[in-house]
């Protein structure tokens, strides 16, 4: 199986300039090794008072969530969609947390002092019932432990024409969106400007709630296995996911309640052009529909970074209407 290593997955911008490092064939399984935000640099919480010592950390943006890539997927031209399946996410043994300068909601708070930091905490990864950290534990402390629900935070094809960060590119070619949906199972539609599509993958998250409050998610390295189909002449407005039982229009942009009517739209219209329900109970859904939801996926304080919002809907509401 063709794989990109941990050393070659320390690329920080998303450049159809970039030469590929993969040439996979549609529907063919690779691997991509991640690594963490911040390089593989954050090993333990005295860290904290190291950082200017991480030279990433002195670019403006910071050079965070690198990427192994560009993947060239034979067959993808520029006006198709690439269809990007998660197979397998398999990840280190720790990760970490923390709330630095400037970065999340309290980061100045006088009444919050514990919480605005600068602090970092590890997260301890332990296998599961496979015998990896695939399905394995996160352990906060000695008291607090959870499943582990891995996710790519930064998917992307190489953007049209300009070169954006792996830290703050978003937009219909995918980006850093931090969406903890885009996990195993999930089938992911990202645009395609240039010839291959030019994959990147990189950011991958141990777990993460909803907004990513302050920022920073159990941001840990990864052993990513996907595979790759191309969607001829197609072009979407943004990200789209589908899920093994629902589907989610994703959107990015500021104010929040815009990007939430944008991805609402958006699935609306998707529903209507591809599964045949009517405009008029496209609409209804979003307005009546209990199981209709709007996952607020990223909301964080740092840069020009959006917000990342994505409307769902399960999949057995996409029947014509009659």
């Amino acid at each position: 199986m063709q794989r990109i290593t941990k050393a070659q997955s320390l690329v920080y911008e998303l450049d159809h300039t970039h030469k590929p490092l993969l040439r996979v064939k549609q529907g063919e399984s690779f691997v991509v090794d991640t690594n963490d935000a911040l390089s593989g640099s954050i090993r333990e919480p005295a860290m904290i008072n190291r950082l200017h010592e991480i030279p990433e950390l002195r670019f403006t943006p910071p050079k965070g969530n690198p990427c192994g890539g560009p993947i060239y997927v034979e067959g993808a031209e520029r006006g198709d969609s690439l269809e990007v399946t998660i197979e397998r996410i398999v990840v280190d043994e720790q990760g970490f947390t923390g709330s630095f300068p400037g970065v999340g909601p309290l980061a100045d708070s006088v009444k919050w002092q514990q919480a605005r930091g600068p602090w970092i905490q590890m997260v301890k990864h332990l296998p599961g019932p496979s015998g990896t950290r695939h399905d394995g534990k996160g352990v906060l402390n000695s008291k607090v432990t959870w499943d582990l629900a891995p996710m790519i935070g930064t998917l992307a094809t190489a953007p049209d024409r300009e070169v954006e960060t792996t830290t703050a590119g978003q937009g219909p070619f995918g980006g850093n969106l931090d969406i903890r949906d885009i996990k195993e199972g999930t089938k992911v539609y990202l645009n395609v400007y240039h010839p291959g599509g030019l994959l990147y993958v990189g950011d991958v998250h141990g777990s993460q709630g909803d907004t990513e409050f302050y920022g920073t998610a159990d941001e840990t390295g990864a052993e990513v296995t996907l595979s790759c189909k191309v969607v001829k002449k197609k072009t979407i407005p943004f990200v789209r996911l589908v899920k093994p039982d629902s589907i989610v229009s994703v959107y990015s942009f500021r104010p929040l309640e815009d990007a939430v009517e944008s991805a609402i739209v958006n699935l609306m219209e998707w529903m209507v052009t591809e599964y045949g329900v009517s405009e008029r109970e496209a609409y209804m859904h979003a307005c009546i529909n209990p199981e209709f939801r709007v996952n607020v996926y990223q909301m964080v304080r740092a840069g020009r970074l959006q917000y990342t919002v994505g409307a769902e809907i399960p999949k057995r509401y996409l029947v014509p209407s009659a």
